[in-house]
């Protein structure tokens, strides 16, 4: 098994970014292998720190890096998007900051069982919990045609989602698919020739969207959105990082409703709508340095959003 070791991905810009308070209250929704959790409970003192992750390998992980900090630190076994009832459960009201990575930890992209890789053949899992019933393999071998195409063009963003989609009912009407290696090569013969000479591998973005559909990341990634700024203390702050374009779409929209969501006719000379300003935005889009590139070049595509509860 691999060790759960994973590379916090723009950490130092992170730790900014929540300006963190000794004896502040503060929440990884995304604890992964610990490598943010652990700098945040390092500048702790009389605070605390939530830790959260549906996966358990991760959490058995995190529990061992996080004893040197004693009670500081309590990990839970949860999805994010439980992150209110999670809050109330322990009592605590609002915290002083939050952070999500809503990227995949590389232990479970490089554990070739999890089966999340296209690059390895292993058994078509794709679980973040494996304690829950859904599969990659019953997506695979049990959705229909239609819904097959439209979570790989929605999710996925895959031009050729169709074809893609035909080709898997084609294979599994003659035996059930049974590996991601077996899957990574129907997905590569559905494509035409000009698409596989691409330096993207093939079934990226196919293995993205089963993943996604999977996990339901989108869902909770909105269910979380729509409840966890509420949760922040005046001068809290959110940090989100996002490693593609549907999930930073969700995030971006969610901050601007919070920041300017005014519904009012441009010429008013007042708000009548309603709206009152919770969040204001910090800086701008935040992108990995060269630098972090060089060391873990898996950051290429993450985001970083900040901001502060008003």
């Amino acid at each position: 098994m691999t060790e759960f070791r994973h590379a916090p991905v723009l950490l130092r810009e992170c730790l900014e970014g929540l300006a963190i308070k000794p004896g502040g209250i503060y929440v990884d929704g995304t604890l992964g292998g610990a490598g943010h959790s652990c700098e945040i409970a390092k500048r702790l003192t009389s605070g605390r720190l939530i830790g959260i992750d549906r996966d358990e390998t991760a959490l058995a992980a995190a529990k061992e890096r996080l004893r040197p900090f004693g009670d500081r630190v309590t990990l839970i076994h949860a999805n994010f998007d439980s992150l209110g009832q999670i809050l109330d459960d322990l009592g605590i009201g609002a915290v002083d900051g939050m952070l999500f990575d809503l990227g995949v930890s590389s232990p479970q992209l490089d554990e070739a069982e999890r089966g999340f890789s296209y690059q390895t053949d292993a058994p078509l899992d794709m679980r973040m919990d494996r304690s829950q019933a859904l599969t990659a393999g019953d997506v695979v071998n049990r959705w229909s045609e239609v819904e097959l195409a439209r979570i790989l063009f929605d999710y996925g963003e895959e031009r050729y989602a169709r074809r893609i989609a035909a080709a898997i009912l084609r294979a599994r009407d003659r035996q059930a698919i049974g590996t991601t290696g077996e899957l990574a090569e129907i997905i590569r013969s559905a494509m035409p020739a000009a698409a596989r000479r691409e330096k993207q591998h093939p079934a990226k973005r196919s293995f993205q969207a089963i993943r996604i559909a999977v996990n339901d990341e989108l869902g909770s990634v909105e269910r979380l959105l729509d409840t966890a700024p509420e949760r922040l203390n005046v001068g809290g702050r959110l940090c989100v990082i996002s490693f593609h374009s549907l999930e930073d779409r969700l995030v971006k929209k969610a901050i601007h409703r919070r920041v300017d969501g005014c519904t009012c006719p441009k010429n008013l000379p007042v708000c009548v709508c309603g709206f009152v300003q919770t969040l204001r935005t910090v800086g701008g889009v935040i992108t990995a340095s060269e630098e972090e590139l060089e060391r873990n070049p898996r950051a290429r595509s993450a985001k970083l959003r900040v901001a502060e509860r008003i």
